[in-house]
């Protein structure tokens, strides 16, 4: 990203990891982008009086977009630093640190009392976490009766091959098993979630898809990923040895294979 106002232009390169990267670019992606964050909004009825906790924020651009848009108050917590301070300089540039707060911290273990929130969101987030059962539970546990925990969680929508299971696997440094929907509902059922709307989706390869990311994180913030992205893969031999191969060798029919989820159940 171009030097935003507070931050090192000489900020230290991290070793190639899919979320470190996305850390260091400014930006963090889930499949549908801001389409399907409306869509998750709608389905967790997010309004002015709404006290929402968003699991796994990333660069804290829904919380912000939630903020700024419904008037609700958010808390977001991912467990990467880099992450929190890159949410932290987005609120601060849009004036939003009165109705955001981001902390450090790990799904698996939140550092919420019980029934804390009205509704509790996760944005492909789960899908890397390999103890999905205890992170759902934590969702379920900090969200309070009536309130609304609601996933847009990567999709097996067909079972797929195991050249496929790797494909994924190394593309986003996936070391947790992917779901189908089935196995999310079910997860989702037996930890306490009810009423449960499910809607999946293939993903979208068209210029929808890029359009709507630009979208969420407006073109200036875009443009300056892109240059991030760029002068990183000039200036590092690392970066360019992870690069190899992962978005050239995309199997055919893949991502009619690997989609994406939107879950919402009623506590």
């Amino acid at each position: 990203m171009l030097p935003q106002k507070g931050e090192s232009p000489q900020e230290e390169i991290p070793e190639p990891s899919y979320f470190e990267l996305q850390a260091y670019w400014g930006a963090t992606k889930h499949m549908g982008g801001l389409n399907a964050t409306k869509e998750l909004i709608g389905l967790c009825h997010i309004n002015k009086d709404t006290y929402l906790l968003d699991v796994g924020c990333g660069v804290g651009a829904t919380p912000c977009y939630i903020a700024k848009r419904h008037s609700s108050k958010v808390i977001g917590i991912d467990i990467s630093g880099r992450m929190i301070d890159r949410a932290k300089e987005r609120a601060r540039r849009e004036g939003l640190e009165n109705k955001v707060e981001f902390r450090v911290a790990d799904v698996q273990n939140l550092p919420f009392g019980h029934a804390s929130f009205d509704v509790t969101i996760g944005e492909s987030v789960l899908t890397f976490v390999k103890d999905k059962r205890r992170a759902v539970s934590e969702c379920v546990r900090v969200t309070k009766p009536g309130g609304y925990v609601g996933l847009n969680e990567e999709t097996w929508v067909m079972a797929p091959s195991q050249e496929f299971v790797e494909y994924a696997s190394r593309m986003w440094d996936i070391e947790a098993e992917i779901l189908t929907q089935n196995g999310w509902e079910e997860l989702l059922r037996e930890l306490g979630s009810r009423d449960l709307v499910a809607r999946t989706r293939t993903f979208d390869a068209s210029w929808g898809e890029y359009i709507s990311e630009i979208s969420r994180y407006g073109v200036l913030d875009f443009l300056g990923m892109s240059y991030r992205a760029i002068a990183m893969y000039v200036k590092s031999p690392a970066f360019r040895k992870y690069t190899k191969g992962r978005y050239t060798s995309l199997p055919k029919h893949f991502f009619e294979y690997l989609g994406y989820g939107i879950y919402v159940g009623r506590k």
